[in-house]
Parts: C-alpha cells; structure tokens; sequence
C-alpha cells in the first residue's frame, strides 16, 4: 500500500477503456464483460497477491485462485452501475476481503487453535504500527469501525484492500483528496487502539 498519501500507482489498463466497458458492462452488454476481463486481470492478480502476502506461509488459498473466486463474485453484481475503474477495484477488493475472511473462519471451523491468519496494517503508514492482525479481528473491528463511522471504515477497506490512491479513493467516495486523508488517518489510528486492546 502507499504510504506517501497516494502518488504511486501500480501500472494500470487504461481507465477511460475500462470506465466504457463498465457502464457498457452496467447497460447489459454481456460483450463488454468479455473485453473488460484482458484489461483488469493483472491488476487483479496483483491486489489478490497483495492480500495474500500478508497471510501465513501455508496458507492454501493461490492469488490466481482468489481471482477467479473474486471474477464469480464480481459477475454476480447485478445491481451495481459502474462508476469508473477505482469503483470496479474497491468492489473486487470487497470480494477479495470476503474471500479470505470466510477462509479463515473455515478454517477455524476444521482447526480449532490452529494458526491464525494474519494481515498487516504497517504497510498503510509506518507512524502507526498496529502490528500483524488476524484477518477475523481486523474485519469485525471495520465492521465496529463502520457502525460508529461508515466512511471511516469505507475508506480504509479502499486504500487498504483495495490499494487505490487517495485520488482514486476520493473519486469513488465522491469527496476531497484532503477528506480522504484525514478520514484515513482518522481510521489507522482507532483501529490500531482497537486491535491493540483485543
């Protein structure tokens, strides 16, 4: 994740390309799924390799298979009008959050006491240093987060799961870069007490 408040990208298909196929794809073009696919899967296979960096070596899940869990899930949206390609990431990095929560807790549920699965919140910004976290308590402390503040909660999983840029994060949310930035501080900082007390 970017820790100097968005500038680096990762190398992306081209948005005005994919924002057409995503509203194309919105209107019922079956067709514009099809082309939209070629332009995102690297991106999508790096986010997948993102969230799986942090989890425990043995972890059984691959980023290929993640993506294509993720692909199912994302072709199922069939309420969901695309915005833009920043709103096309955060709902794959949605999918992707689901994927491994629901894997750890099946998990739990085959080994009781087994290792736990970690992710790491260092990587969002070094100054707060909430240290590995079980995937399971980083989500019910965002869904804790979201009840008192759903922005809060909506801009961490964007800029953390989803690895946009405050930029990116700001289009989607439809508010200010600076907004963004303070929200995310804001954010790191009460989940870190949160995870810190659990």
């Amino acid at each position: 994740m970017p820790t100097d408040h968005g500038s680096r990208k990762p190398p992306a298909s081209p948005p005005g390309d994919v924002t057409q196929l995503l509203q194309a794809w919105s209107q019922g073009d079956a067709k514009a799924l099809e082309e939209l696919i070629p332009l995102v899967y690297d991106e999508l296979h790096r986010l997948a390799e993102r969230h799986l960096a942090h989890e425990r070596a043995d972890h059984t899940l691959q980023p290929t298979a993640v993506v294509h869990e993720a692909y199912l899930r994302l072709v199922d949206q069939k309420r969901v009008t695309w915005k833009n390609r920043g709103h096309f990431f955060a709902v794959a990095a949605q999918a992707m959050r689901r994927l491994l929560v629901d894997h750890a807790r099946a998990r739990g549920r085959e080994k009781r006491g087994g290792a736990a699965t970690r992710v790491s919140l260092e990587e969002a910004d070094p100054s707060v240093p909430p240290k590995d976290a079980d995937v399971i308590a980083l989500d019910l402390a965002l869904e804790k987060l979201a009840a008192l503040d759903s922005t809060q909660a909506r801009v961490v999983e964007l800029r953390y799961f989803g690895g946009l840029t405050v930029d990116e994060t700001a289009e989607v949310l439809g508010t200010s870069v600076a907004t963004v930035g303070r929200t995310f501080f804001l954010a790191k900082v009460w989940l870190h007490r949160e995870l810190s007390a659990a």
